[in-house]
């Protein structure tokens, strides 16, 4: 099966309703290692499989931090 390409405006919905301005700021965060749009025409696209990935590591992280506190 291959993964969907989902657009920038639901990628922010489904992160809690994020701005534009910080979608653009965990992007430019090298850091945070979020995943990396395809761009198509202007529009940022990204991949839903990186994405769960993603908030995957995030879920995973989180419960890391709150076993060692």
């Amino acid at each position: 099966m291959q993964n969907k390409l989902i657009p920038a405006k639901k990628v922010r919905e489904e992160l809690g309703g994020i701005s534009d301005m910080t979608l653009y700021r965990w992007l430019a965060d090298e850091n945070l290692k979020f995943p990396r749009p395809t761009y198509i025409k202007k529009r940022r696209y990204f991949d839903s499989g990186d994405l769960a990935a993603f908030k995957e590591r995030l879920a995973l992280d989180s419960l890391e931090r709150t076993a060692t506190q």
